[in-house]
């Protein structure tokens, strides 16, 4: 039986002091096999970015267990982490520095962890993510919101991770250019035999890029369940039910440009 790539366990955060503390994540638990793709879907609110979050080391104060592969996420060092699990950011404006031009950018984490063959190794990912050495030298306002997220994908993929945490990598993106993005994701997934970990609140994307997904309300995993029952609108909990039957009424464009690219 193959192990887990990314295990969650009963994990719990509280955020605010005093009486604004509120509960945000209570007991979460899933867990992914290597190279699979995994969704996160609920209404705004829910919690599930914040698990994307916690994953990634931006909150720390959470309790619970996560282990990336096999081992406890706190007894890992941070650099041994970030070799192993990147994030893509829901904002392609606003996750580049905006005055670094696209080589400091790609750059930057293979001189931190000490990485060499700097200049191979960015050229590779930028022809990988569909841009090419050409862009190396833009500053991000010299290009669209699709080529953006491109380049923060690449940024991503340059420790050479096994693991990645999508936070809505394309709800900032028109319709057309979502479906490019989304396929790059689905042929980088399998090319790179890479794990996905994908928050959306778009049912039409998770249904395209995920094996199986968790609603969550209130940060709590209300039900998982398979793409095919996705599909098929088939849950078991009311509240799955009545989010996939909201999700009908703007997911149609999206589902419809997917099923042309494929």
């Amino acid at each position: 039986m193959t192990a887990p790539m990314l295990e969650v366990e009963n994990l719990s955060l509280h955020l605010g002091e005093g009486t604004r503390r509120r509960l945000i994540l209570d007991g979460v638990s899933f867990s992914l096999k290597p190279g699979e793709s995994f969704g996160l879907a609920g209404e705004s609110g829910s919690g599930k970015s914040t698990v994307l979050r916690c994953i990634a080391g931006l909150y720390r104060h959470w309790t619970g267990t996560i282990r990336l592969d096999g081992e406890p996420l706190a007894a890992r060092p941070e650099k041994d982490r970030c070799r192993l699990v990147q994030m893509v950011f829901q904002d392609p404006y606003g996750s580049l520095h905006p005055r670094h031009k696209i080589d400091t950018i790609l750059a930057e984490p293979l001189r931190i962890h000490g990485m060499g063959d700097v200049d191979r190794r960015v050229d590779r990912i930028l022809t990988q993510v569909g841009l090419g050495p050409r862009f190396r030298y833009r500053y991000p306002h010299q290009l669209s919101g699709g080529q953006r997220q491109r380049v923060a994908i690449a940024r991503a993929l340059m420790l050479e991770p096994r693991i990645l945490l999508l936070d809505e990598p394309t709800s900032a993106l028109d319709v057309s250019i979502q479906a490019e993005i989304l396929n790059l994701l689905a042929d980088l997934r399998t090319e790179l035999d890479l794990t996905f970990l994908l928050v959306s609140h778009d049912l039409a994307v998770i249904e395209h890029m995920c094996h199986s997904l968790a609603i969550m309300r209130a940060g709590r995993i209300v039900e998982t369940l398979s793409r095919e029952t996705l599909a098929h609108g088939t849950p078991e909990a009311s509240y799955t039910a009545a989010l996939i039957k909201a999700s009908e009424r703007y997911d149609r464009e999206l589902a419809g440009v997917l099923a042309r690219e494929d």
